[in-house]
């Protein structure tokens, strides 16, 4: 059986391992346009901000580990052409330009993401950056230096890693957003006021609900940022907006949401019998709405191209969907989230009912103890839960993993009352705080 594979990053490493394994008598054949896989891009702002400070720490795969494996890896090679009924493809070496056709019995599409980059006026100014990958990353850190006014545009979680990273490292930094609140696709109101609060009290300029219009320039290096509202200086900017699969190839090939993201099943199959996809570049089952949806994510492309690579030859191993769980850590806030936002599950149709603890995670007869907020979102009538955030001042993220399951496993509201946890005073309550969350509903 010959394999191929395009793309190399998460998805694609998760898979060709899994393949590898489980076929060993497999042919098996990478095609990467990059000079580098495996690079985990979460970590750039630790990166830059210097506690992590060897990006190369930031690895954990390399062409070598993978011809250990028995695989062809071809780095530095974009596949131009595609015939799916032939089973053919081209590639074109991109640094002597020479061109590479092969054949296969299966495929696995795994070529990721790729930052979104409007036609800003101004946007061939030197010093507009992206963060996405290892040579971005180094890029940032270098230009970095020399820079003293930095906006960042886009308050994702990569946007605000970064801000914290570049005010802890001096500099005055701005956050340009079109919104009109930091994390609004991940958090509700009561998750991000307390950290544009610590943002502001750092001296970090807010520029919320403005939409950037132009870039400003100086001997062809940026110096401003202008927004409908108002003019930054800027000597560095980090675009930071979102990101797109990178599918733009398979157009009309192969079914697709309107985005771009390949449509696949449970097994990760695709359109075609015979091509499978995984990770950044496809659309993956959402629980919570229980519809396909785009959600790049490393966890998500991991399983997916674990999944994929086992379901080449028959179904074995079905993917159990996603509620798009992440977390984040700015200063001193500990936050993470699973399913949706009441925000989101408005936008959805949903009909939604809420519950906000704020207590104590641990008894107050303690010597010391740390205040947390968690918030639930579940359905009214059924009282399904689809959603969960949580912050506090110590690291209590975890939680948010049982709630993730409790979402997958469509569990209610009263049932998370009810259901068993452990009591010990150096860690909870005698009612877990995922318990008083959901018994508070028992009032409503």
């Amino acid at each position: 059986m010959k394999i191929a594979v395009i793309g190399c990053t998460h998805a694609g490493t998760a898979a060709i391992v899994q393949a590898a394994k489980r076929y060993p008598d497999a042919v098996i054949t990478v095609y990467e346009r990059n000079d580098n896989i495996s690079f985990l891009s979460c970590g750039i702002a630790l990166n830059v901000g210097g506690v992590v400070p060897d990006a190369d720490k930031l690895f954990y795969s390399s062409p070598e580990a993978l011809r250990q494996l028995g695989v062809t890896t071809h780095m530095k090679h974009d596949v131009t052409a595609l015939d799916l009924d032939a089973h053919t493809l081209t590639a074109r070496n991109l640094d002597n330009g020479d061109v590479i056709e092969d054949t296969f019995d299966k495929l696995i599409i795994t070529t990721g993401s790729w930052p979104i980059v409007p036609r800003f006026e101004g946007a061939e100014f030197s010093n507009i950056l992206l963060c996405k990958n290892y040579h971005h990353s180094q890029t940032i850190i270098h230009k970095a230096k020399e820079a003293t006014n930095i906006v960042v545009i886009g308050a994702g979680y990569i946007g605000i890693e970064l801000v914290e990273a570049f005010e802890e490292s001096g500099k005055h930094v701005t956050l340009i957003d079109m919104t009109d609140r930091i994390m609004a696709k991940y958090l509700d109101v009561e998750f991000t006021a307390p950290v544009e609060k610590s943002f502001a009290d750092r001296g970090v300029v807010l520029a919320l609900g403005e939409t950037v219009h132009r870039f400003n320039g100086t001997n062809g290096t940026v110096s401003s940022v202008v927004t409908d509202k108002g003019e930054y200086a800027a000597d560095l900017v980090i675009l930071c907006i979102g990101f797109q699969p990178n599918t733009a190839f398979m157009r009309g090939k192969l079914d697709m949401l309107d985005n771009g993201a390949i449509i696949v099943d449970e097994y990760m199959r695709t359109s075609h019998p015979d091509v499978f996809a995984a990770g950044d570049c496809t659309a993956v089952q959402y629980n919570p709405t229980e519809q396909p949806a785009y959600i790049p994510l490393a966890t998500n492309a991991v399983r997916m191209g674990t999944i994929a690579a086992c379901n080449l030859m028959t179904p074995r191993i079905r993917s159990l969907g996603t509620q798009g769980t992440s977390g984040i850590k700015i200063y001193e806030h500990h936050i993470a989230t699973t399913g949706l936002t009441e925000d989101a599950a408005i936008q959805q149709g949903l009909v939604v009912e809420t519950s906000l603890l704020e207590d104590h995670y641990r008894p107050e007869f303690m010597p010391t103890t740390e205040p947390l907020k968690l918030k639930l979102v579940f359905e009214q009538g059924s009282r399904r839960i689809v959603g969960a955030q949580l912050s506090s001042t110590i690291d209590l993220t975890a939680a948010i993993n049982t709630m993730s399951v409790c979402i997958q496993n469509r569990m209610t509201v009263d049932e998370l009352a009810v259901v068993d946890f452990f009591f010990q005073p150096h860690f909870n309550k005698p009612w877990n705080y995922l318990n008083a969350v959901a018994l508070q509903t028992w009032n409503t």
